[in-house]
């Protein structure tokens, strides 16, 4: 069965975004080269990346005009994006989904093969965790504190308990945690 997982990194006092869209200074405190490698590896292992429409529309304006391993990847995976306002999807190898976010990531994952990765995309994460949809958080912790912003899990969430399967620290001061449903 193939997995639905949330990438995420967020600051040490929970916040994965500042008070405004891509507010993600503390994205450079943690970024080094195993960030990088770990972002290859996954990558690699995906079948297809989730977006919501905000996550969507920033990802799709950066990583068009990038450069690098990376960026060949990101353009290169199929991507879906969840929105019921957006009206078309231009970043390649996009489809464009408007209703019923649950019953398509249900269907893609009975249907097996290569995981499944969610990048930032808090409204449709919400969503998709009182669904109980994620099989893994992976989140890297920056060591920074914002002091406020948009919180990565905000209250309201349904309750779940999670259990531990890998901590890796980094060389910058974050730590990557990795939990399972």
């Amino acid at each position: 069965m193939r997995k639905l997982i949330m990438w995420n990194i967020m600051t040490l006092d929970g916040y994965f975004e500042g008070n405004q869209n891509w507010d993600l200074s503390f994205h450079n405190v943690i970024w080094g080269e195993e960030l990088e490698k770990l972002s290859i590896e996954q990558l690699n292992a995906a079948d297809y990346l989730v977006f919501g429409r905000v996550t969507y529309e920033g990802m799709a304006e950066y990583w068009t005009k990038a450069e690098g391993e990376i960026a060949d990847l990101m353009n290169k995976i199929p991507k879906l994006v969840f929105s019921k306002t957006l009206k078309s999807a231009e970043w390649n190898n996009t489809t464009l989904i408007s209703e019923n976010a649950n019953a398509e990531i249900k269907k893609l994952k009975e249907q097996g093969g290569r995981d499944m990765y969610v990048f930032g995309s808090a409204n449709l994460s919400e969503t998709f965790m009182n669904d109980n949809l994620f099989d893994e958080y992976r989140i890297g912790i920056a060591p920074a504190i914002l002091g406020s912003g948009r919180p990565l899990f905000r209250p309201g969430i349904a309750t779940k308990n999670l259990s531990l399967i890998s901590t890796q620290q980094l060389l910058t001061g974050g730590v990557v945690l990795t939990y399972s449903k």
